[in-house]
C-alpha cells in the first residue's frame, strides 16, 4: 500500500494536470457514483492534495472526491486520448483538454460535501500529517506522550494513522531504525532526548521521502552507492527490506521480523530493547 510520501507525491502529480485547467470530463464507472459524472463534469478541479493516504480532488460547487487505494488502487496519468495498457478496471477518471488522470482499482470512492468531509469516519480519525508544513515536531513529541498513546508498542504506534497520518510499513522501519528505538519499546519507557529525536525523525524521514520519491538513506550515501553501480532497491532504505545486510552504522545484520504479519527490519545492536 502507498505510504503518505507517495500519496502526496500524485496529488501533486494530478494537481499540476488538472487543477485550473478549465472544465473537466468526469466519470466514475461504480453504480453508485455513477451519477456524479454528470454533476462534476463542466467543473473545474481547485485543488488536490492529501490527507495521509487519502487524495482528496476538491471540485468548485464544494464537493470534494475522497479516494483511498487500499492495496490495488492505482492512478495513471497520460496525455488525453492515451489510455494505458492494463487490465485493472477504471473506477474515476478525470480529463482536461491535454491530460486524463485515471484511478484504477480502488475500491474505496466518495463524493463529499464539506458537512460529510467533517464527519467523515476516515477523515475525522486521522492524527497529523508529517508532511503538512504546520506540523512541528513538537506536535509528534506531544502525541508520543499522550496518554492515548504512550503506552502502546512503537511497532503498534507507527501504523496507526490516528497517530500520525500516512506513516506505513517503510517509514515503520526507517524511522525507528534511525532514531535508535527497539520497535517493542513504549514511549513511556524512552527518555525526553530519545523522544525527542524520535519526534524530529518522523518528520524528517517522511518529508525526505516526498522530497525523493521514497528514498530514506542519506544523500551523500546514495550517491555513493549510485556511482557504484548500485540499484535503486539496495540503496533506497536504511534498514528496510535489507534483511541480512550489514547496518550501516555498526556493520551487525539487519534482522527481518514479522509482528502481527507485517514485516518489520531492525538492527539488534543500534536498536537495543529498553530494560525496565
Amino acid at each position: 500500500m502507498p505510504e503518505g510520501p507517495e500519496i502526496r507525491r500524485v496529488a501533486s502529480r494530478i494537481s499540476k494536470v488538472v487543477a485550473n485547467q478549465g472544465p473537466l470530463q468526469v466519470t466514475f464507472t461504480q453504480p453508485h457514483l455513477h451519477h456524479f459524472g454528470e454533476i462534476l463534469s463542466g467543473r473545474q478541479v481547485l485543488n488536490v492534495t492529501s490527507r495521509g493516504k487519502a487524495l482528496l480532488t476538491q471540485f468548485e460547487g464544494a464537493l470534494t472526491v475522497y479516494s483511498h487505494n487500499q492495496l490495488y488502487g492505482r492512478w495513471s496519468i497520460s496525455r488525453i486520448g492515451r489510455v494505458p495498457k492494463t487490465t485493472r478496471t477504471l473506477r474515476f477518471a478525470m480529463h482536461s483538454t491535454t491530460h486524463s488522470a485515471l484511478l484504477y482499482s480502488a475500491s474505496e470512492i466518495a463524493v463529499l460535501s464539506p458537512e460529510e468531509m467533517e464527519n467523515h469516519p476516515f477523515l475525522t480519525k486521522l492524527g497529523p500529517d508529517a508532511l503538512d508544513d504546520g506540523v512541528h515536531w513538537r506536535d509528534v513529541l506531544k502525541r508520543l506522550m499522550d496518554k492515548r498513546f504512550h503506552k502502546r508498542s512503537l511497532a503498534a504506534l507507527y501504523l496507526d494513522q490516528t497517530f500520525i497520518a500516512g506513516t506505513g510499513n517503510y517509514l515503520r522501519s526507517e524511522i525507528l531504525h534511525q532514531s535508535g528505538v527497539h520497535p517493542f519499546d513504549r514511549p513511556c519507557d524512552l527518555t525526553r532526548k530519545q523522544l525527542g529525536l524520535l519526534a524530529r525523525t518522523t518528520l524528517s524521514l517522511s518529508r525526505q521521502a516526498y522530497v525523493t520519491s521514497g528514498i530514506t538513506n542519506t544523500p551523500a550515501r546514495v550517491k555513493r552507492l549510485k556511482a557504484a553501480g548500485i540499484r535503486r532497491s539496495r540503496y533506497r532504505h536504511l534498514a528496510f527490506a535489507r534483511s541480512e545486510q550489514p547496518c550501516y552504522r555498526c556493520s551487525d545484520l539487519i534482522e527481518r521480523i514479522e509482528i502481527s504479519g507485517r514485516r518489520l527490519y531492525l538492527c539488534r545492536r543500534c536498536q537495543p530493547k529498553h530494560l525496565p
